[in-house]
């Protein structure tokens, strides 16, 4: 048995889901940039989370291109759960501004929502969970606060090693991940569905540290 159990649902298989129950549903938010020349960076580790995770349902959407919500969105369910996941169109440094048109759409609170990210001051190999914060120097979780305030839901994906210069922080995150870190990708998407499915299903996300390396 996979990771999701798909339950039967009478709704069309390629229609949105656009009705939701708030206490049922979720929207999951992986950043990074667009493109082919970001796909593999360090500021993708988002997105590349969250491909991993919605990849995993068999009730999964086709991504649409949602132009006037300035995302890439899915939807599927989760047994009981809605879920929408979405990969803002926008550019890392923008990225407020489509979570934000999704949100106030969709009628999302704060609480329901679970944003993906890396975390510069994380080594590879940490994954650290929190329900708020500051923006601890990333340009998409500043642009995130200026639109949705602080107490949203974060899953911090720490892509930190020796190679990184401090006077050149931004030239790092721009820089595909190395081969060894990329051989830990297995390890590295299993524990992210894992905090994600569980969040899910007891409808509350835990502040906690987590190594998939040691």
């Amino acid at each position: 048995m996979g990771l999701f159990t798909k339950k039967l649902n009478n709704t069309a298989s390629h229609t949105p889901l656009y009705t939701l129950d708030n206490h049922k549903s979720w929207l999951i938010v992986g950043l990074g940039n667009p493109g082919e020349k970001y796909l593999k960076t360090r500021h993708n580790a988002g997105f590349l989370a969250l491909d991993n995770f919605v990849n995993q349902s068999s009730d999964m959407q086709s991504w649409v291109n949602k132009k006037d919500l300035k995302s890439l969105m899915t939807t599927f369910n989760l047994e009981d759960n809605k879920i929408i996941a979405i990969k803002p169109t926008t550019f890392m440094n923008d990225s407020g501004q489509a979570v934000a048109a999704v949100r106030n759409f969709f009628k999302y609170s704060n609480s329901q929502i679970i944003v993906i990210h890396d975390e510069l001051d994380i080594d590879f190999g940490t994954i650290k969970t929190t329900n708020d914060g500051g923006a601890a120097g990333h340009n998409g979780l500043k642009s995130l606060i200026s639109h949705l305030g602080s107490d949203f839901n974060r899953i911090r994906i720490g892509i930190n090693n020796q190679q990184r210069v401090k006077n050149k922080e931004k030239d790092f995150v721009l820089i595909d991940f190395n081969k060894a870190e990329t051989e830990n990708f297995p390890e590295l998407f299993r524990e992210v569905n894992s905090i994600l499915t569980e969040t899910i299903f007891q409808n509350k996300l835990n502040s906690e540290t987590r190594k998939f390396i040691f």
